[in-house]
């Protein structure tokens, strides 16, 4: 086929690709990109998007092959470092998962999502003074979050510091009010961590589709 021609088939590929996404067809939005990227391996916005629908429908090492492809070409893709490191850590890869969010956040120290998830895995690792020092980045960056102050006060709590965890439940009621409730009523009833030992980061973490990083 002559190189107009494989472009015209790429493009048609991806007119329908964009049609089964829009009609929710994950499984045939895979397929479709799969014949793209057979096409044209270097379609960076391709291999991004598959990735994370492999998330979706469950299956998060194929999607992890796909990051770690699309990184292989783009080492400085700070986006795909930081989805990397959601799948890893909803996979209990801690090691991985803060490999990956630190090396967006060296990229890009600005993906407040990053700040988040790094918080999440060093909560996890039982390092909670440092989850503190993320979650803080995470709120400076994203000031109306609920996830990361129900984090850091839930944190807060876990370190003993039951004045600061209230402090943050307080500033989560101005604009969170039901988010609040759920802190203060998990700080009443959870007993503070006393050991190394890591509280599991609980179900009102973000997920990876609404922490979802986009290709720059």
């Amino acid at each position: 086929m002559s190189s107009l021609g494989t472009w015209l088939a790429t493009f048609w590929l991806r007119q329908q690709v964009a049609v089964a996404v829009l009609l929710g067809r994950k499984r045939r939005s895979i397929e479709l990109m799969q014949d793209v990227l057979r096409r044209d391996p270097d379609d960076a916005d391709s291999r991004n998007a598959l990735a994370n629908l492999l998330v979706e429908v469950g299956e998060p090492a194929a999607a992890v092959e796909q990051f770690t492809l699309l990184l292989a070409r783009w080492p400085e893709n700070a986006e795909a470092w930081f989805n990397l490191g959601f799948i890893h850590e909803s996979r209990d890869d801690l090691a991985n998962a803060e490999r990956c969010f630190r090396r967006a956040l060296d990229l890009n120290p600005k993906i407040d999502r990053a700040w988040y998830g790094l918080g999440l895995t060093l909560i996890r690792s039982g390092r909670l003074a440092e989850a503190v020092d993320a979650l803080k980045k995470n709120i400076a960056l994203q000031p109306f979050s609920p996830y990361g102050y129900y984090q850091l006060g839930m944190t807060y709590h876990h370190l003993g510091c039951r004045d600061e965890a209230l402090r943050i439940e307080e500033k989560l009621r101005g604009f969170e009010p039901k988010f609040a409730a759920t802190l203060k009523r998990d700080i009443e009833q959870t007993p503070p961590a006393v050991s190394a030992a890591s509280p599991r980061a609980t179900d009102t973490t973000v997920t990876h589709k609404e922490a979802i990083a986009t290709p720059v």
